[in-house]
């Protein structure tokens, strides 16, 4: 791409200019023979995560990139009449915030859809419904939802009849808040074709009633049987999905994203939007392995293309999920005896998956794997250590996405591979509200165990699997450092002593993320030749409480050096 080239070009002329500034102070130019900053910000309190300079007063960005960190003066010595001056006011300023894990359209389409995480009933669940299908043009889809069925009392999965009752003429596919169980109502269903007739595919279940008829409820590999009967959203309507996921990002102090499961025709409007200069947020794609010939005929190899989207990695699954029972365990869950969850229908038959990582890997492709019961996790490790195997030792950073609940035996295998630990901690102050019912106390312990995985030599790198949990980087930071469940009944925290400090969560939420998509020489940190990306914030979460953290906002947000967010001035 083009912009690679200019990027390029503005790092050797910032490298340049660094070299000789030494020099041109020893000599005692003028200041006006230093070339002037686009953009300085001082009195601040920021913290760099760059360990050789941890903290610092002000920064100075010019073409995009940081020229200058340390002291106002400095920074300010970079002043010249265009550059814009922001007075931080003490405030804490961080590296912008770089989410592992989101699923872009998801997001973007649960803003503008029906809100059903907080319903606390079946009777407020197809309230919502009605009253939001009341808005829409006859017809239209409703989707997304973010429903979660353990807070209803008793706890039971919605079904497709409660949907009818308030759906009308509009088909209705909504997901579970973890992204592995859709319901539909009957309209969705006919459309779709699904009847008491058809089957289960691999990896996936089809929920009936005593009659064998179905619910409307899919989990997993069964969810693709109504989806394909969901009209595809048309170039004007993903652009403005998009769009809305970029100013929630820039609102919540998100600069970069790691886009799982991205469809192609998503990349293609990024890239459109690239060109257009309007991308507000850097974007690392990872679309599905079964893809794979299509990137590795191309022969890129991992992280091409520019700073603000790249392509390189493939997203694959292991299993389900927890909340699902469908996250495949070497034990049955304790709630539902004969049950170890399922085996993805990318693992089935398990040489498929070898042949797709094997592949991958010969074209130096990254690899994300989602796995969270503790025998999808030992199988994808046992996966990457044929891989190993077969093709040497080198620089992969694989990732293990969520990496929920590990056997004992693994946690030094995960080290040892080199596997990243790509993990939510919004997740855990979640499911600790129910996990030990399903899966019991010892296999809690090791149950997003951040501290043993870091204690063992584990890089993280953290992130929220929006929409599934709040892309707002304060919720994920709290959860790190609270483990307070959500519930209230476990302030002091759920398995407590796997609670990370803030600067630990702060650097696994930059560098670590960097890390992750191999961009840790690019960003991840606030020095001198990276990318200009940081996040003011209303307070210090180095500083205060971890229980006040959640509270924080963020005051500005800038990519790039440009401002892309204002709190003062919000869009």
């Amino acid at each position: 791409m083009r912009t690679c080239f200019v990027t390029a070009a503005i790092a050797a002329i910032v490298s340049s200019f660094l070299a000789t500034a030494g020099a041109v102070e020893a000599a005692g130019a003028a200041p006006e023979s230093r070339p002037a900053a686009d953009l300085i910000v001082h009195n601040a309190h920021i913290y760099t995560v760059n360990p050789a300079q941890p903290e610092a007063a002000a920064v100075a960005v010019l073409g995009g990139r940081i020229v200058a960190v340390g002291s106002d003066a400095a920074a300010l010595r970079w002043r010249g009449p265009a550059t814009k001056v922001v007075d931080a006011h003490g405030q804490r300023l961080l590296p912008g915030f770089n989410d592992a894990h989101v699923h872009l359209m998801d997001g973007g389409v649960l803003l503008a859809s029906v809100q059903l995480k907080d319903a606390s009933s079946p009777e407020e669940f197809a309230r919502r419904i009605g009253a939001f299908a009341a808005t829409r043009p006859s017809g239209e889809w409703l989707l997304q939802g973010n429903w979660d069925e353990t807070k209803f009392n008793p706890v039971a999965l919605p079904t497709r009849q409660l949907i009818d009752a308030v759906s009308g003429d509009h088909p209705v596919a909504l997901w579970r808040y973890d992204g592995h169980v859709v319901v539909g109502n009957t309209l969705a269903l006919k459309l779709a074709g699904i009847s008491a007739a058809t089957q289960d595919p691999p990896g996936g279940v089809i929920v009936r009633d005593a009659n064998g008829e179905p619910t409307g409820v899919l989990k997993d590999a069964a969810t693709p049987l109504l989806e394909r009967a969901i009209p595809e959203p048309n170039p004007e309507q993903r652009r403005a999905i998009i769009e809305r996921a970029m100013r929630e990002a820039a609102a919540r102090g998100v600069t970069s994203v790691q886009a799982m499961s991205i469809d192609y025709a998503t990349i293609a409007a990024l890239a459109d939007l690239q060109r257009e200069g309007k991308l507000t947020m850097r974007v690392y794609a990872a679309p599905a392995i079964s893809g794979v010939e299509d990137l590795a005929k191309l022969g890129i190899g991992r992280t091409f293309g520019s700073p603000m989207l790249r392509i390189g990695a493939l997203k694959s699954f292991a299993d389900g999920s927890l909340g699902a029972r469908t996250a495949y365990f070497f034990e049955a869950f304790d709630d539902q005896p004969g049950n170890r969850g399922l085996l993805s229908a990318d693992m089935q038959p398990l040489s498929k998956m070898r042949d797709w990582m094997l592949r991958a890997d010969a074209t130096h492709l990254q690899l994300c794997t989602h796995a969270i019961g503790d025998a999808g996790i030992s199988a994808i490790l046992d996966l990457y250590q044929d891989i190993e195997a077969a093709h040497g030792q080198r620089d992969r950073r694989w990732r293990i996405e969520h990496a929920q609940h590990l056997a004992a035996k693994d946690f030094e295998r995960f080290a040892k591979l080199g596997v990243i630990a790509s993990v939510q901690p919004y997740h855990a102050i979640d499911d600790g509200r129910w996990a030990e019912g399903r899966i019991g106390h010892d296999r809690s312990s090791r149950t997003y165990a951040f501290r043993t995985l870091l204690d063992h030599g584990v890089r993280l790198a953290l992130g929220t699997d929006w929409p599934v949990a709040p892309l707002d980087p304060m919720q994920t930071l709290y959860a790190a450092t609270t483990r307070a469940t959500l519930d209230g009944k476990r302030p002091e925290g759920w398995f407590p002593e796997q609670k990370l400090t803030a600067a630990e969560a702060i650097t696994g939420y930059t560098m670590g993320s960097a890390y992750a998509e191999f961009q840790d020489h690019e960003k991840g940190s606030i020095e001198t030749g990276k990318l200009a990306d940081f996040v003011l914030l209303s307070a210090d979460p180095l500083k205060i409480p971890a229980v006040a953290i959640r509270d924080i906002h963020v005051l500005n947000t800038w990519v790039g050096g440009v401002e892309v967010y204002d709190a003062a001035h919000p869009q």
